[in-house]
């Protein structure tokens, strides 16, 4: 079961797809700022443990982020 509630989930895989669209090979440092900086800008506190989750799917492969799965663990 998911921490987030259906809008949240959202609006962090807008986030997500954004990022990945436009960070593709960026560093992990890079990606890990433009996640943060796009939730605070939506205004969506995503834990700690989901942000090293997603930049660290993002970095191993940015066209198959399996949000449900990463957020949901």
């Amino acid at each position: 079961m998911s921490d987030y509630t259906t809008e949240q989930i959202e609006t962090i895989r807008a986030v997500v797809d954004r990022v990945s669209s436009y960070q593709d090979g960026a560093t992990e440092g890079t990606v890990e700022s433009e996640l943060r900086e796009g939730f605070d800008e939506a205004g969506v506190d995503v834990s700690e443990r989901h942000v090293e989750a997603l930049v660290n799917q993002i970095n191993e492969d940015a066209d198959d982020v399996s949000l449900e799965d990463l957020l949901s663990a």
